[in-house]
């Protein structure tokens, strides 16, 4: 973890409370867990509405529209039996697409943070 990214971690735990049970490094990137991003959620009082888009044959599609203080962003969580190892495809689609709401509005994204349930492979390897 690079010096900009550790400053923003440490802003995230003033702002949000965020403490180190919520965050692990994998790979190249720091993974915010889903107790993380419902911290973040709440104490940023960001709004979020969510729309299926599509169920069917090719899995699920939500569309997360979220608005923190005027600024609004619109992203998409899917999943599919090729993406996600949980057959409860809609409530998959829905954590992905609030985490990746959630971190476009605080800006999360270009310090590479990202949310545990946007992919299978972000599990926190167990030591």
């Amino acid at each position: 973890m690079d010096k900009q990214q550790r400053d923003f971690l440490n802003k995230m735990a003033k702002e949000y409370g965020i403490t180190k049970e919520d965050t692990f490094s994998h790979k190249h990137y720091t993974i915010i867990t889903r107790a993380g991003i419902e911290k973040i959620s709440a104490k940023a009082n960001i709004v979020i509405k969510y729309n299926l888009e599509e169920v069917g044959g090719a899995g699920v599609i939500i569309k997360a529209i979220g608005d923190k203080d005027g600024r609004v962003i619109e992203t998409y969580g899917s999943a599919s039996k090729d993406t996600s190892q949980s057959k409860y495809y809609v409530e998959m689609a829905e954590k992905r697409a609030m985490s990746r709401v959630v971190l476009k509005l605080i800006n999360a994204y270009e310090l590479g943070f990202m949310g545990e349930d946007e992919a299978d492979d972000f599990v926190r390897q167990e030591k």
